[in-house]
């Protein structure tokens, strides 16, 4: 019968024949894992927690620059910079439009002085040949020098007729242009040039 071993033998040679030895070097191996584990994650931890903390920083301080800049801001100090804007705009754009309405005007009265002065130069230093004669070919041409010399040219159409009138006001920086017909009377046209004129 198994009584009549010593109890202490038989449990001396069953932990023999267990052979628990390779079990306590894969426990002893598990239990080093599982703290290299831990080290391992107590140092993520560490890191996670430090950038947490940078980024608490970084939004701590963008919040302060967020109020900093809503409190600077004042609605109706920009809407006051947008209305002068507008107004230093639409001064421009008027004195622009003002350059080139007087731009044309002394172009208009640049080329009327280039006529004027090819004119005087044809003439020559006596007063052309008119002048020296001291006649006046006919009634017409004495009109038509009447007419140049207030600003009005009258043109002739292809049938040799005068059909059109150039009106050139100096003085008003405008030049008209008027066609010449028979629906209205000489006196008509005569205090249409006054006018304008």
């Amino acid at each position: 019968m198994l009584l009549d071993e010593d109890p202490a033998t038989l449990i001396h040679h069953t932990v023999g024949n267990f052979n628990i030895a390779p079990d306590k070097f894969a426990v002893s191996r598990i239990n080093e894992s599982l703290s290299t584990l831990q080290q391992a994650r107590d140092l993520r931890i560490r890191e996670a927690e430090s950038a947490l903390k940078k980024l608490s920083r970084t939004l701590t301080t963008l919040n302060n620059h967020h109020n900093e800049t809503i409190s600077s801001h004042s609605s109706t100090a920009h809407a006051s910079e947008i209305a002068t804007l507008d107004t230093q705009k639409f001064r421009i754009a008027k004195s622009a439009s003002d350059l080139e309405i007087e731009s044309e005007r002394l172009s208009s009265q640049l080329a009327d002085l280039q006529a004027r002065l090819q004119e005087l130069e044809l003439q020559g230093i006596d007063g052309g040949d008119n002048a020296r004669r001291g006649t006046v070919d006919d009634e017409i041409s004495l009109k038509l020098k009447v007419y140049r010399s207030l600003g009005v040219e009258i043109e002739r159409d292809e049938n040799g007729e005068y059909s059109k009138a150039v009106i050139r006001s100096g003085k008003k920086g405008i030049c008209n242009t008027v066609n010449l017909d028979n629906k209205f009377s000489k006196f008509f046209y005569a205090n249409y040039f006054w006018q304008t004129m």
